[in-house]
């Protein structure tokens, strides 16, 4: 069962939109949020000078997609470690398109090379694992040599950062969906937490039907990998032009969606699906046949 959490946040700057200091109780691990326009402010922090595991954020100026690179900085020998690997990253105009960084490390400077590779591998497979962001790196990370019990104090460690990365804004080590499940799979709404919906319709123009499964989540309505989705067509016109640009961004292969796919509404879900404006509320139903609409009242 889940517990409730006391997370501390210190605007450094006086301000949300400046540096971040994340701590929580009974946690040796203490977290920073740091603009990249603000990285030298950081040259009196002691901790920042310190063996950690940093993340560099932004957004993809050709596909509009979230980006993360994932490291890990040793010390240095003039003592300079996390902090002196992000200006390094600052001064690289092949990494121009990060715009803040997330830095992890400890108050009682405990990480060595062993922890930080441990960890940075780990985070690198998460991230990948939720695929809500692009990850930069270019090769897998390796996790090196730890004994079975550094590895569950680290792991210990990774739930905590997880829980303070969310907080902090970047939902890196979140799945769109709370559970592993897919059209294919016919999960039942039982599986999880979330509510899942299924919509079957034939497009009589193009003699296609449609079998997509979805969940509706905290953040709204995810249509689920394995969906068969309908071919574009002429009639595209009729759906919003998101969706319409959607439909040749998200990774479809002989119709059959390859990956989670978020929407905002029911309706725009169902468009997506459906290659043409579409009523959610009435064409997404739950296994025994209730409409969506009905479950609402």
């Amino acid at each position: 069962m889940l517990r409730s959490k006391n997370i501390n946040l210190f605007l450094m700057d006086g301000d949300a939109t400046g540096r971040i200091k994340c701590t929580l109780a009974n946690w040796t691990g203490v977290a920073y949020k740091i603009p990249r326009t603000d990285i030298d402010k950081c040259k009196d922090r002691e901790d920042l000078k310190q063996c950690g595991v940093y993340f560099l954020f932004g957004v993809s100026d050709d596909t509009g997609e979230n980006i993360a690179y994932i490291g890990q900085a040793g010390i240095r020998k003039n003592g300079e470690g996390i902090l002196y690997r992000l200006m390094e990253h600052k001064r690289n105009p092949e990494k121009d398109y990060w715009t803040e960084a997330v830095v992890f490390t400890t108050s009682n400077n405990s990480f060595g090379p062993t922890e930080i590779s441990y960890l940075e591998n780990k985070f690198c497979n998460l991230a990948i694992a939720a695929n809500r962001y692009t990850v930069k790196n270019g090769n897998d990370p390796s996790p090196g040599h730890i004994t079975e019990e550094k590895e569950s104090e680290l792991e210990e460690f990774v739930e905590y950062a997880k829980l303070v990365m969310g907080t902090l804004g970047h939902k890196i080590f979140v799945p769109l969906t709370a559970t592993t499940s897919s059209a294919s799979e016919g999960s039942s709404a039982g599986d999880s937490e979330e509510l899942e919906l299924f919509l079957t319709r034939k497009i009589q123009k193009i003699d296609f039907t449609v079998e997509a499964a979805a969940k509706q989540t905290s953040e709204g309505f995810v249509v689920l990998k394995g969906s068969k989705i309908a071919p574009s067509s002429d009639d595209d016109s009729t759906i919003s032009p998101g969706n319409s640009q959607k439909r040749k961004d998200c990774k479809i292969e002989n119709n059959i969606l390859q990956e989670d796919v978020l929407f905002n509404s029911p309706s725009s879900a169902a468009e997506f699906v459906s290659g043409k404006s579409s009523n959610g509320w009435i064409l997404w139903k739950t296994k025994d046949g209730k409409k969506l609409n009905e479950l609402a009242k």
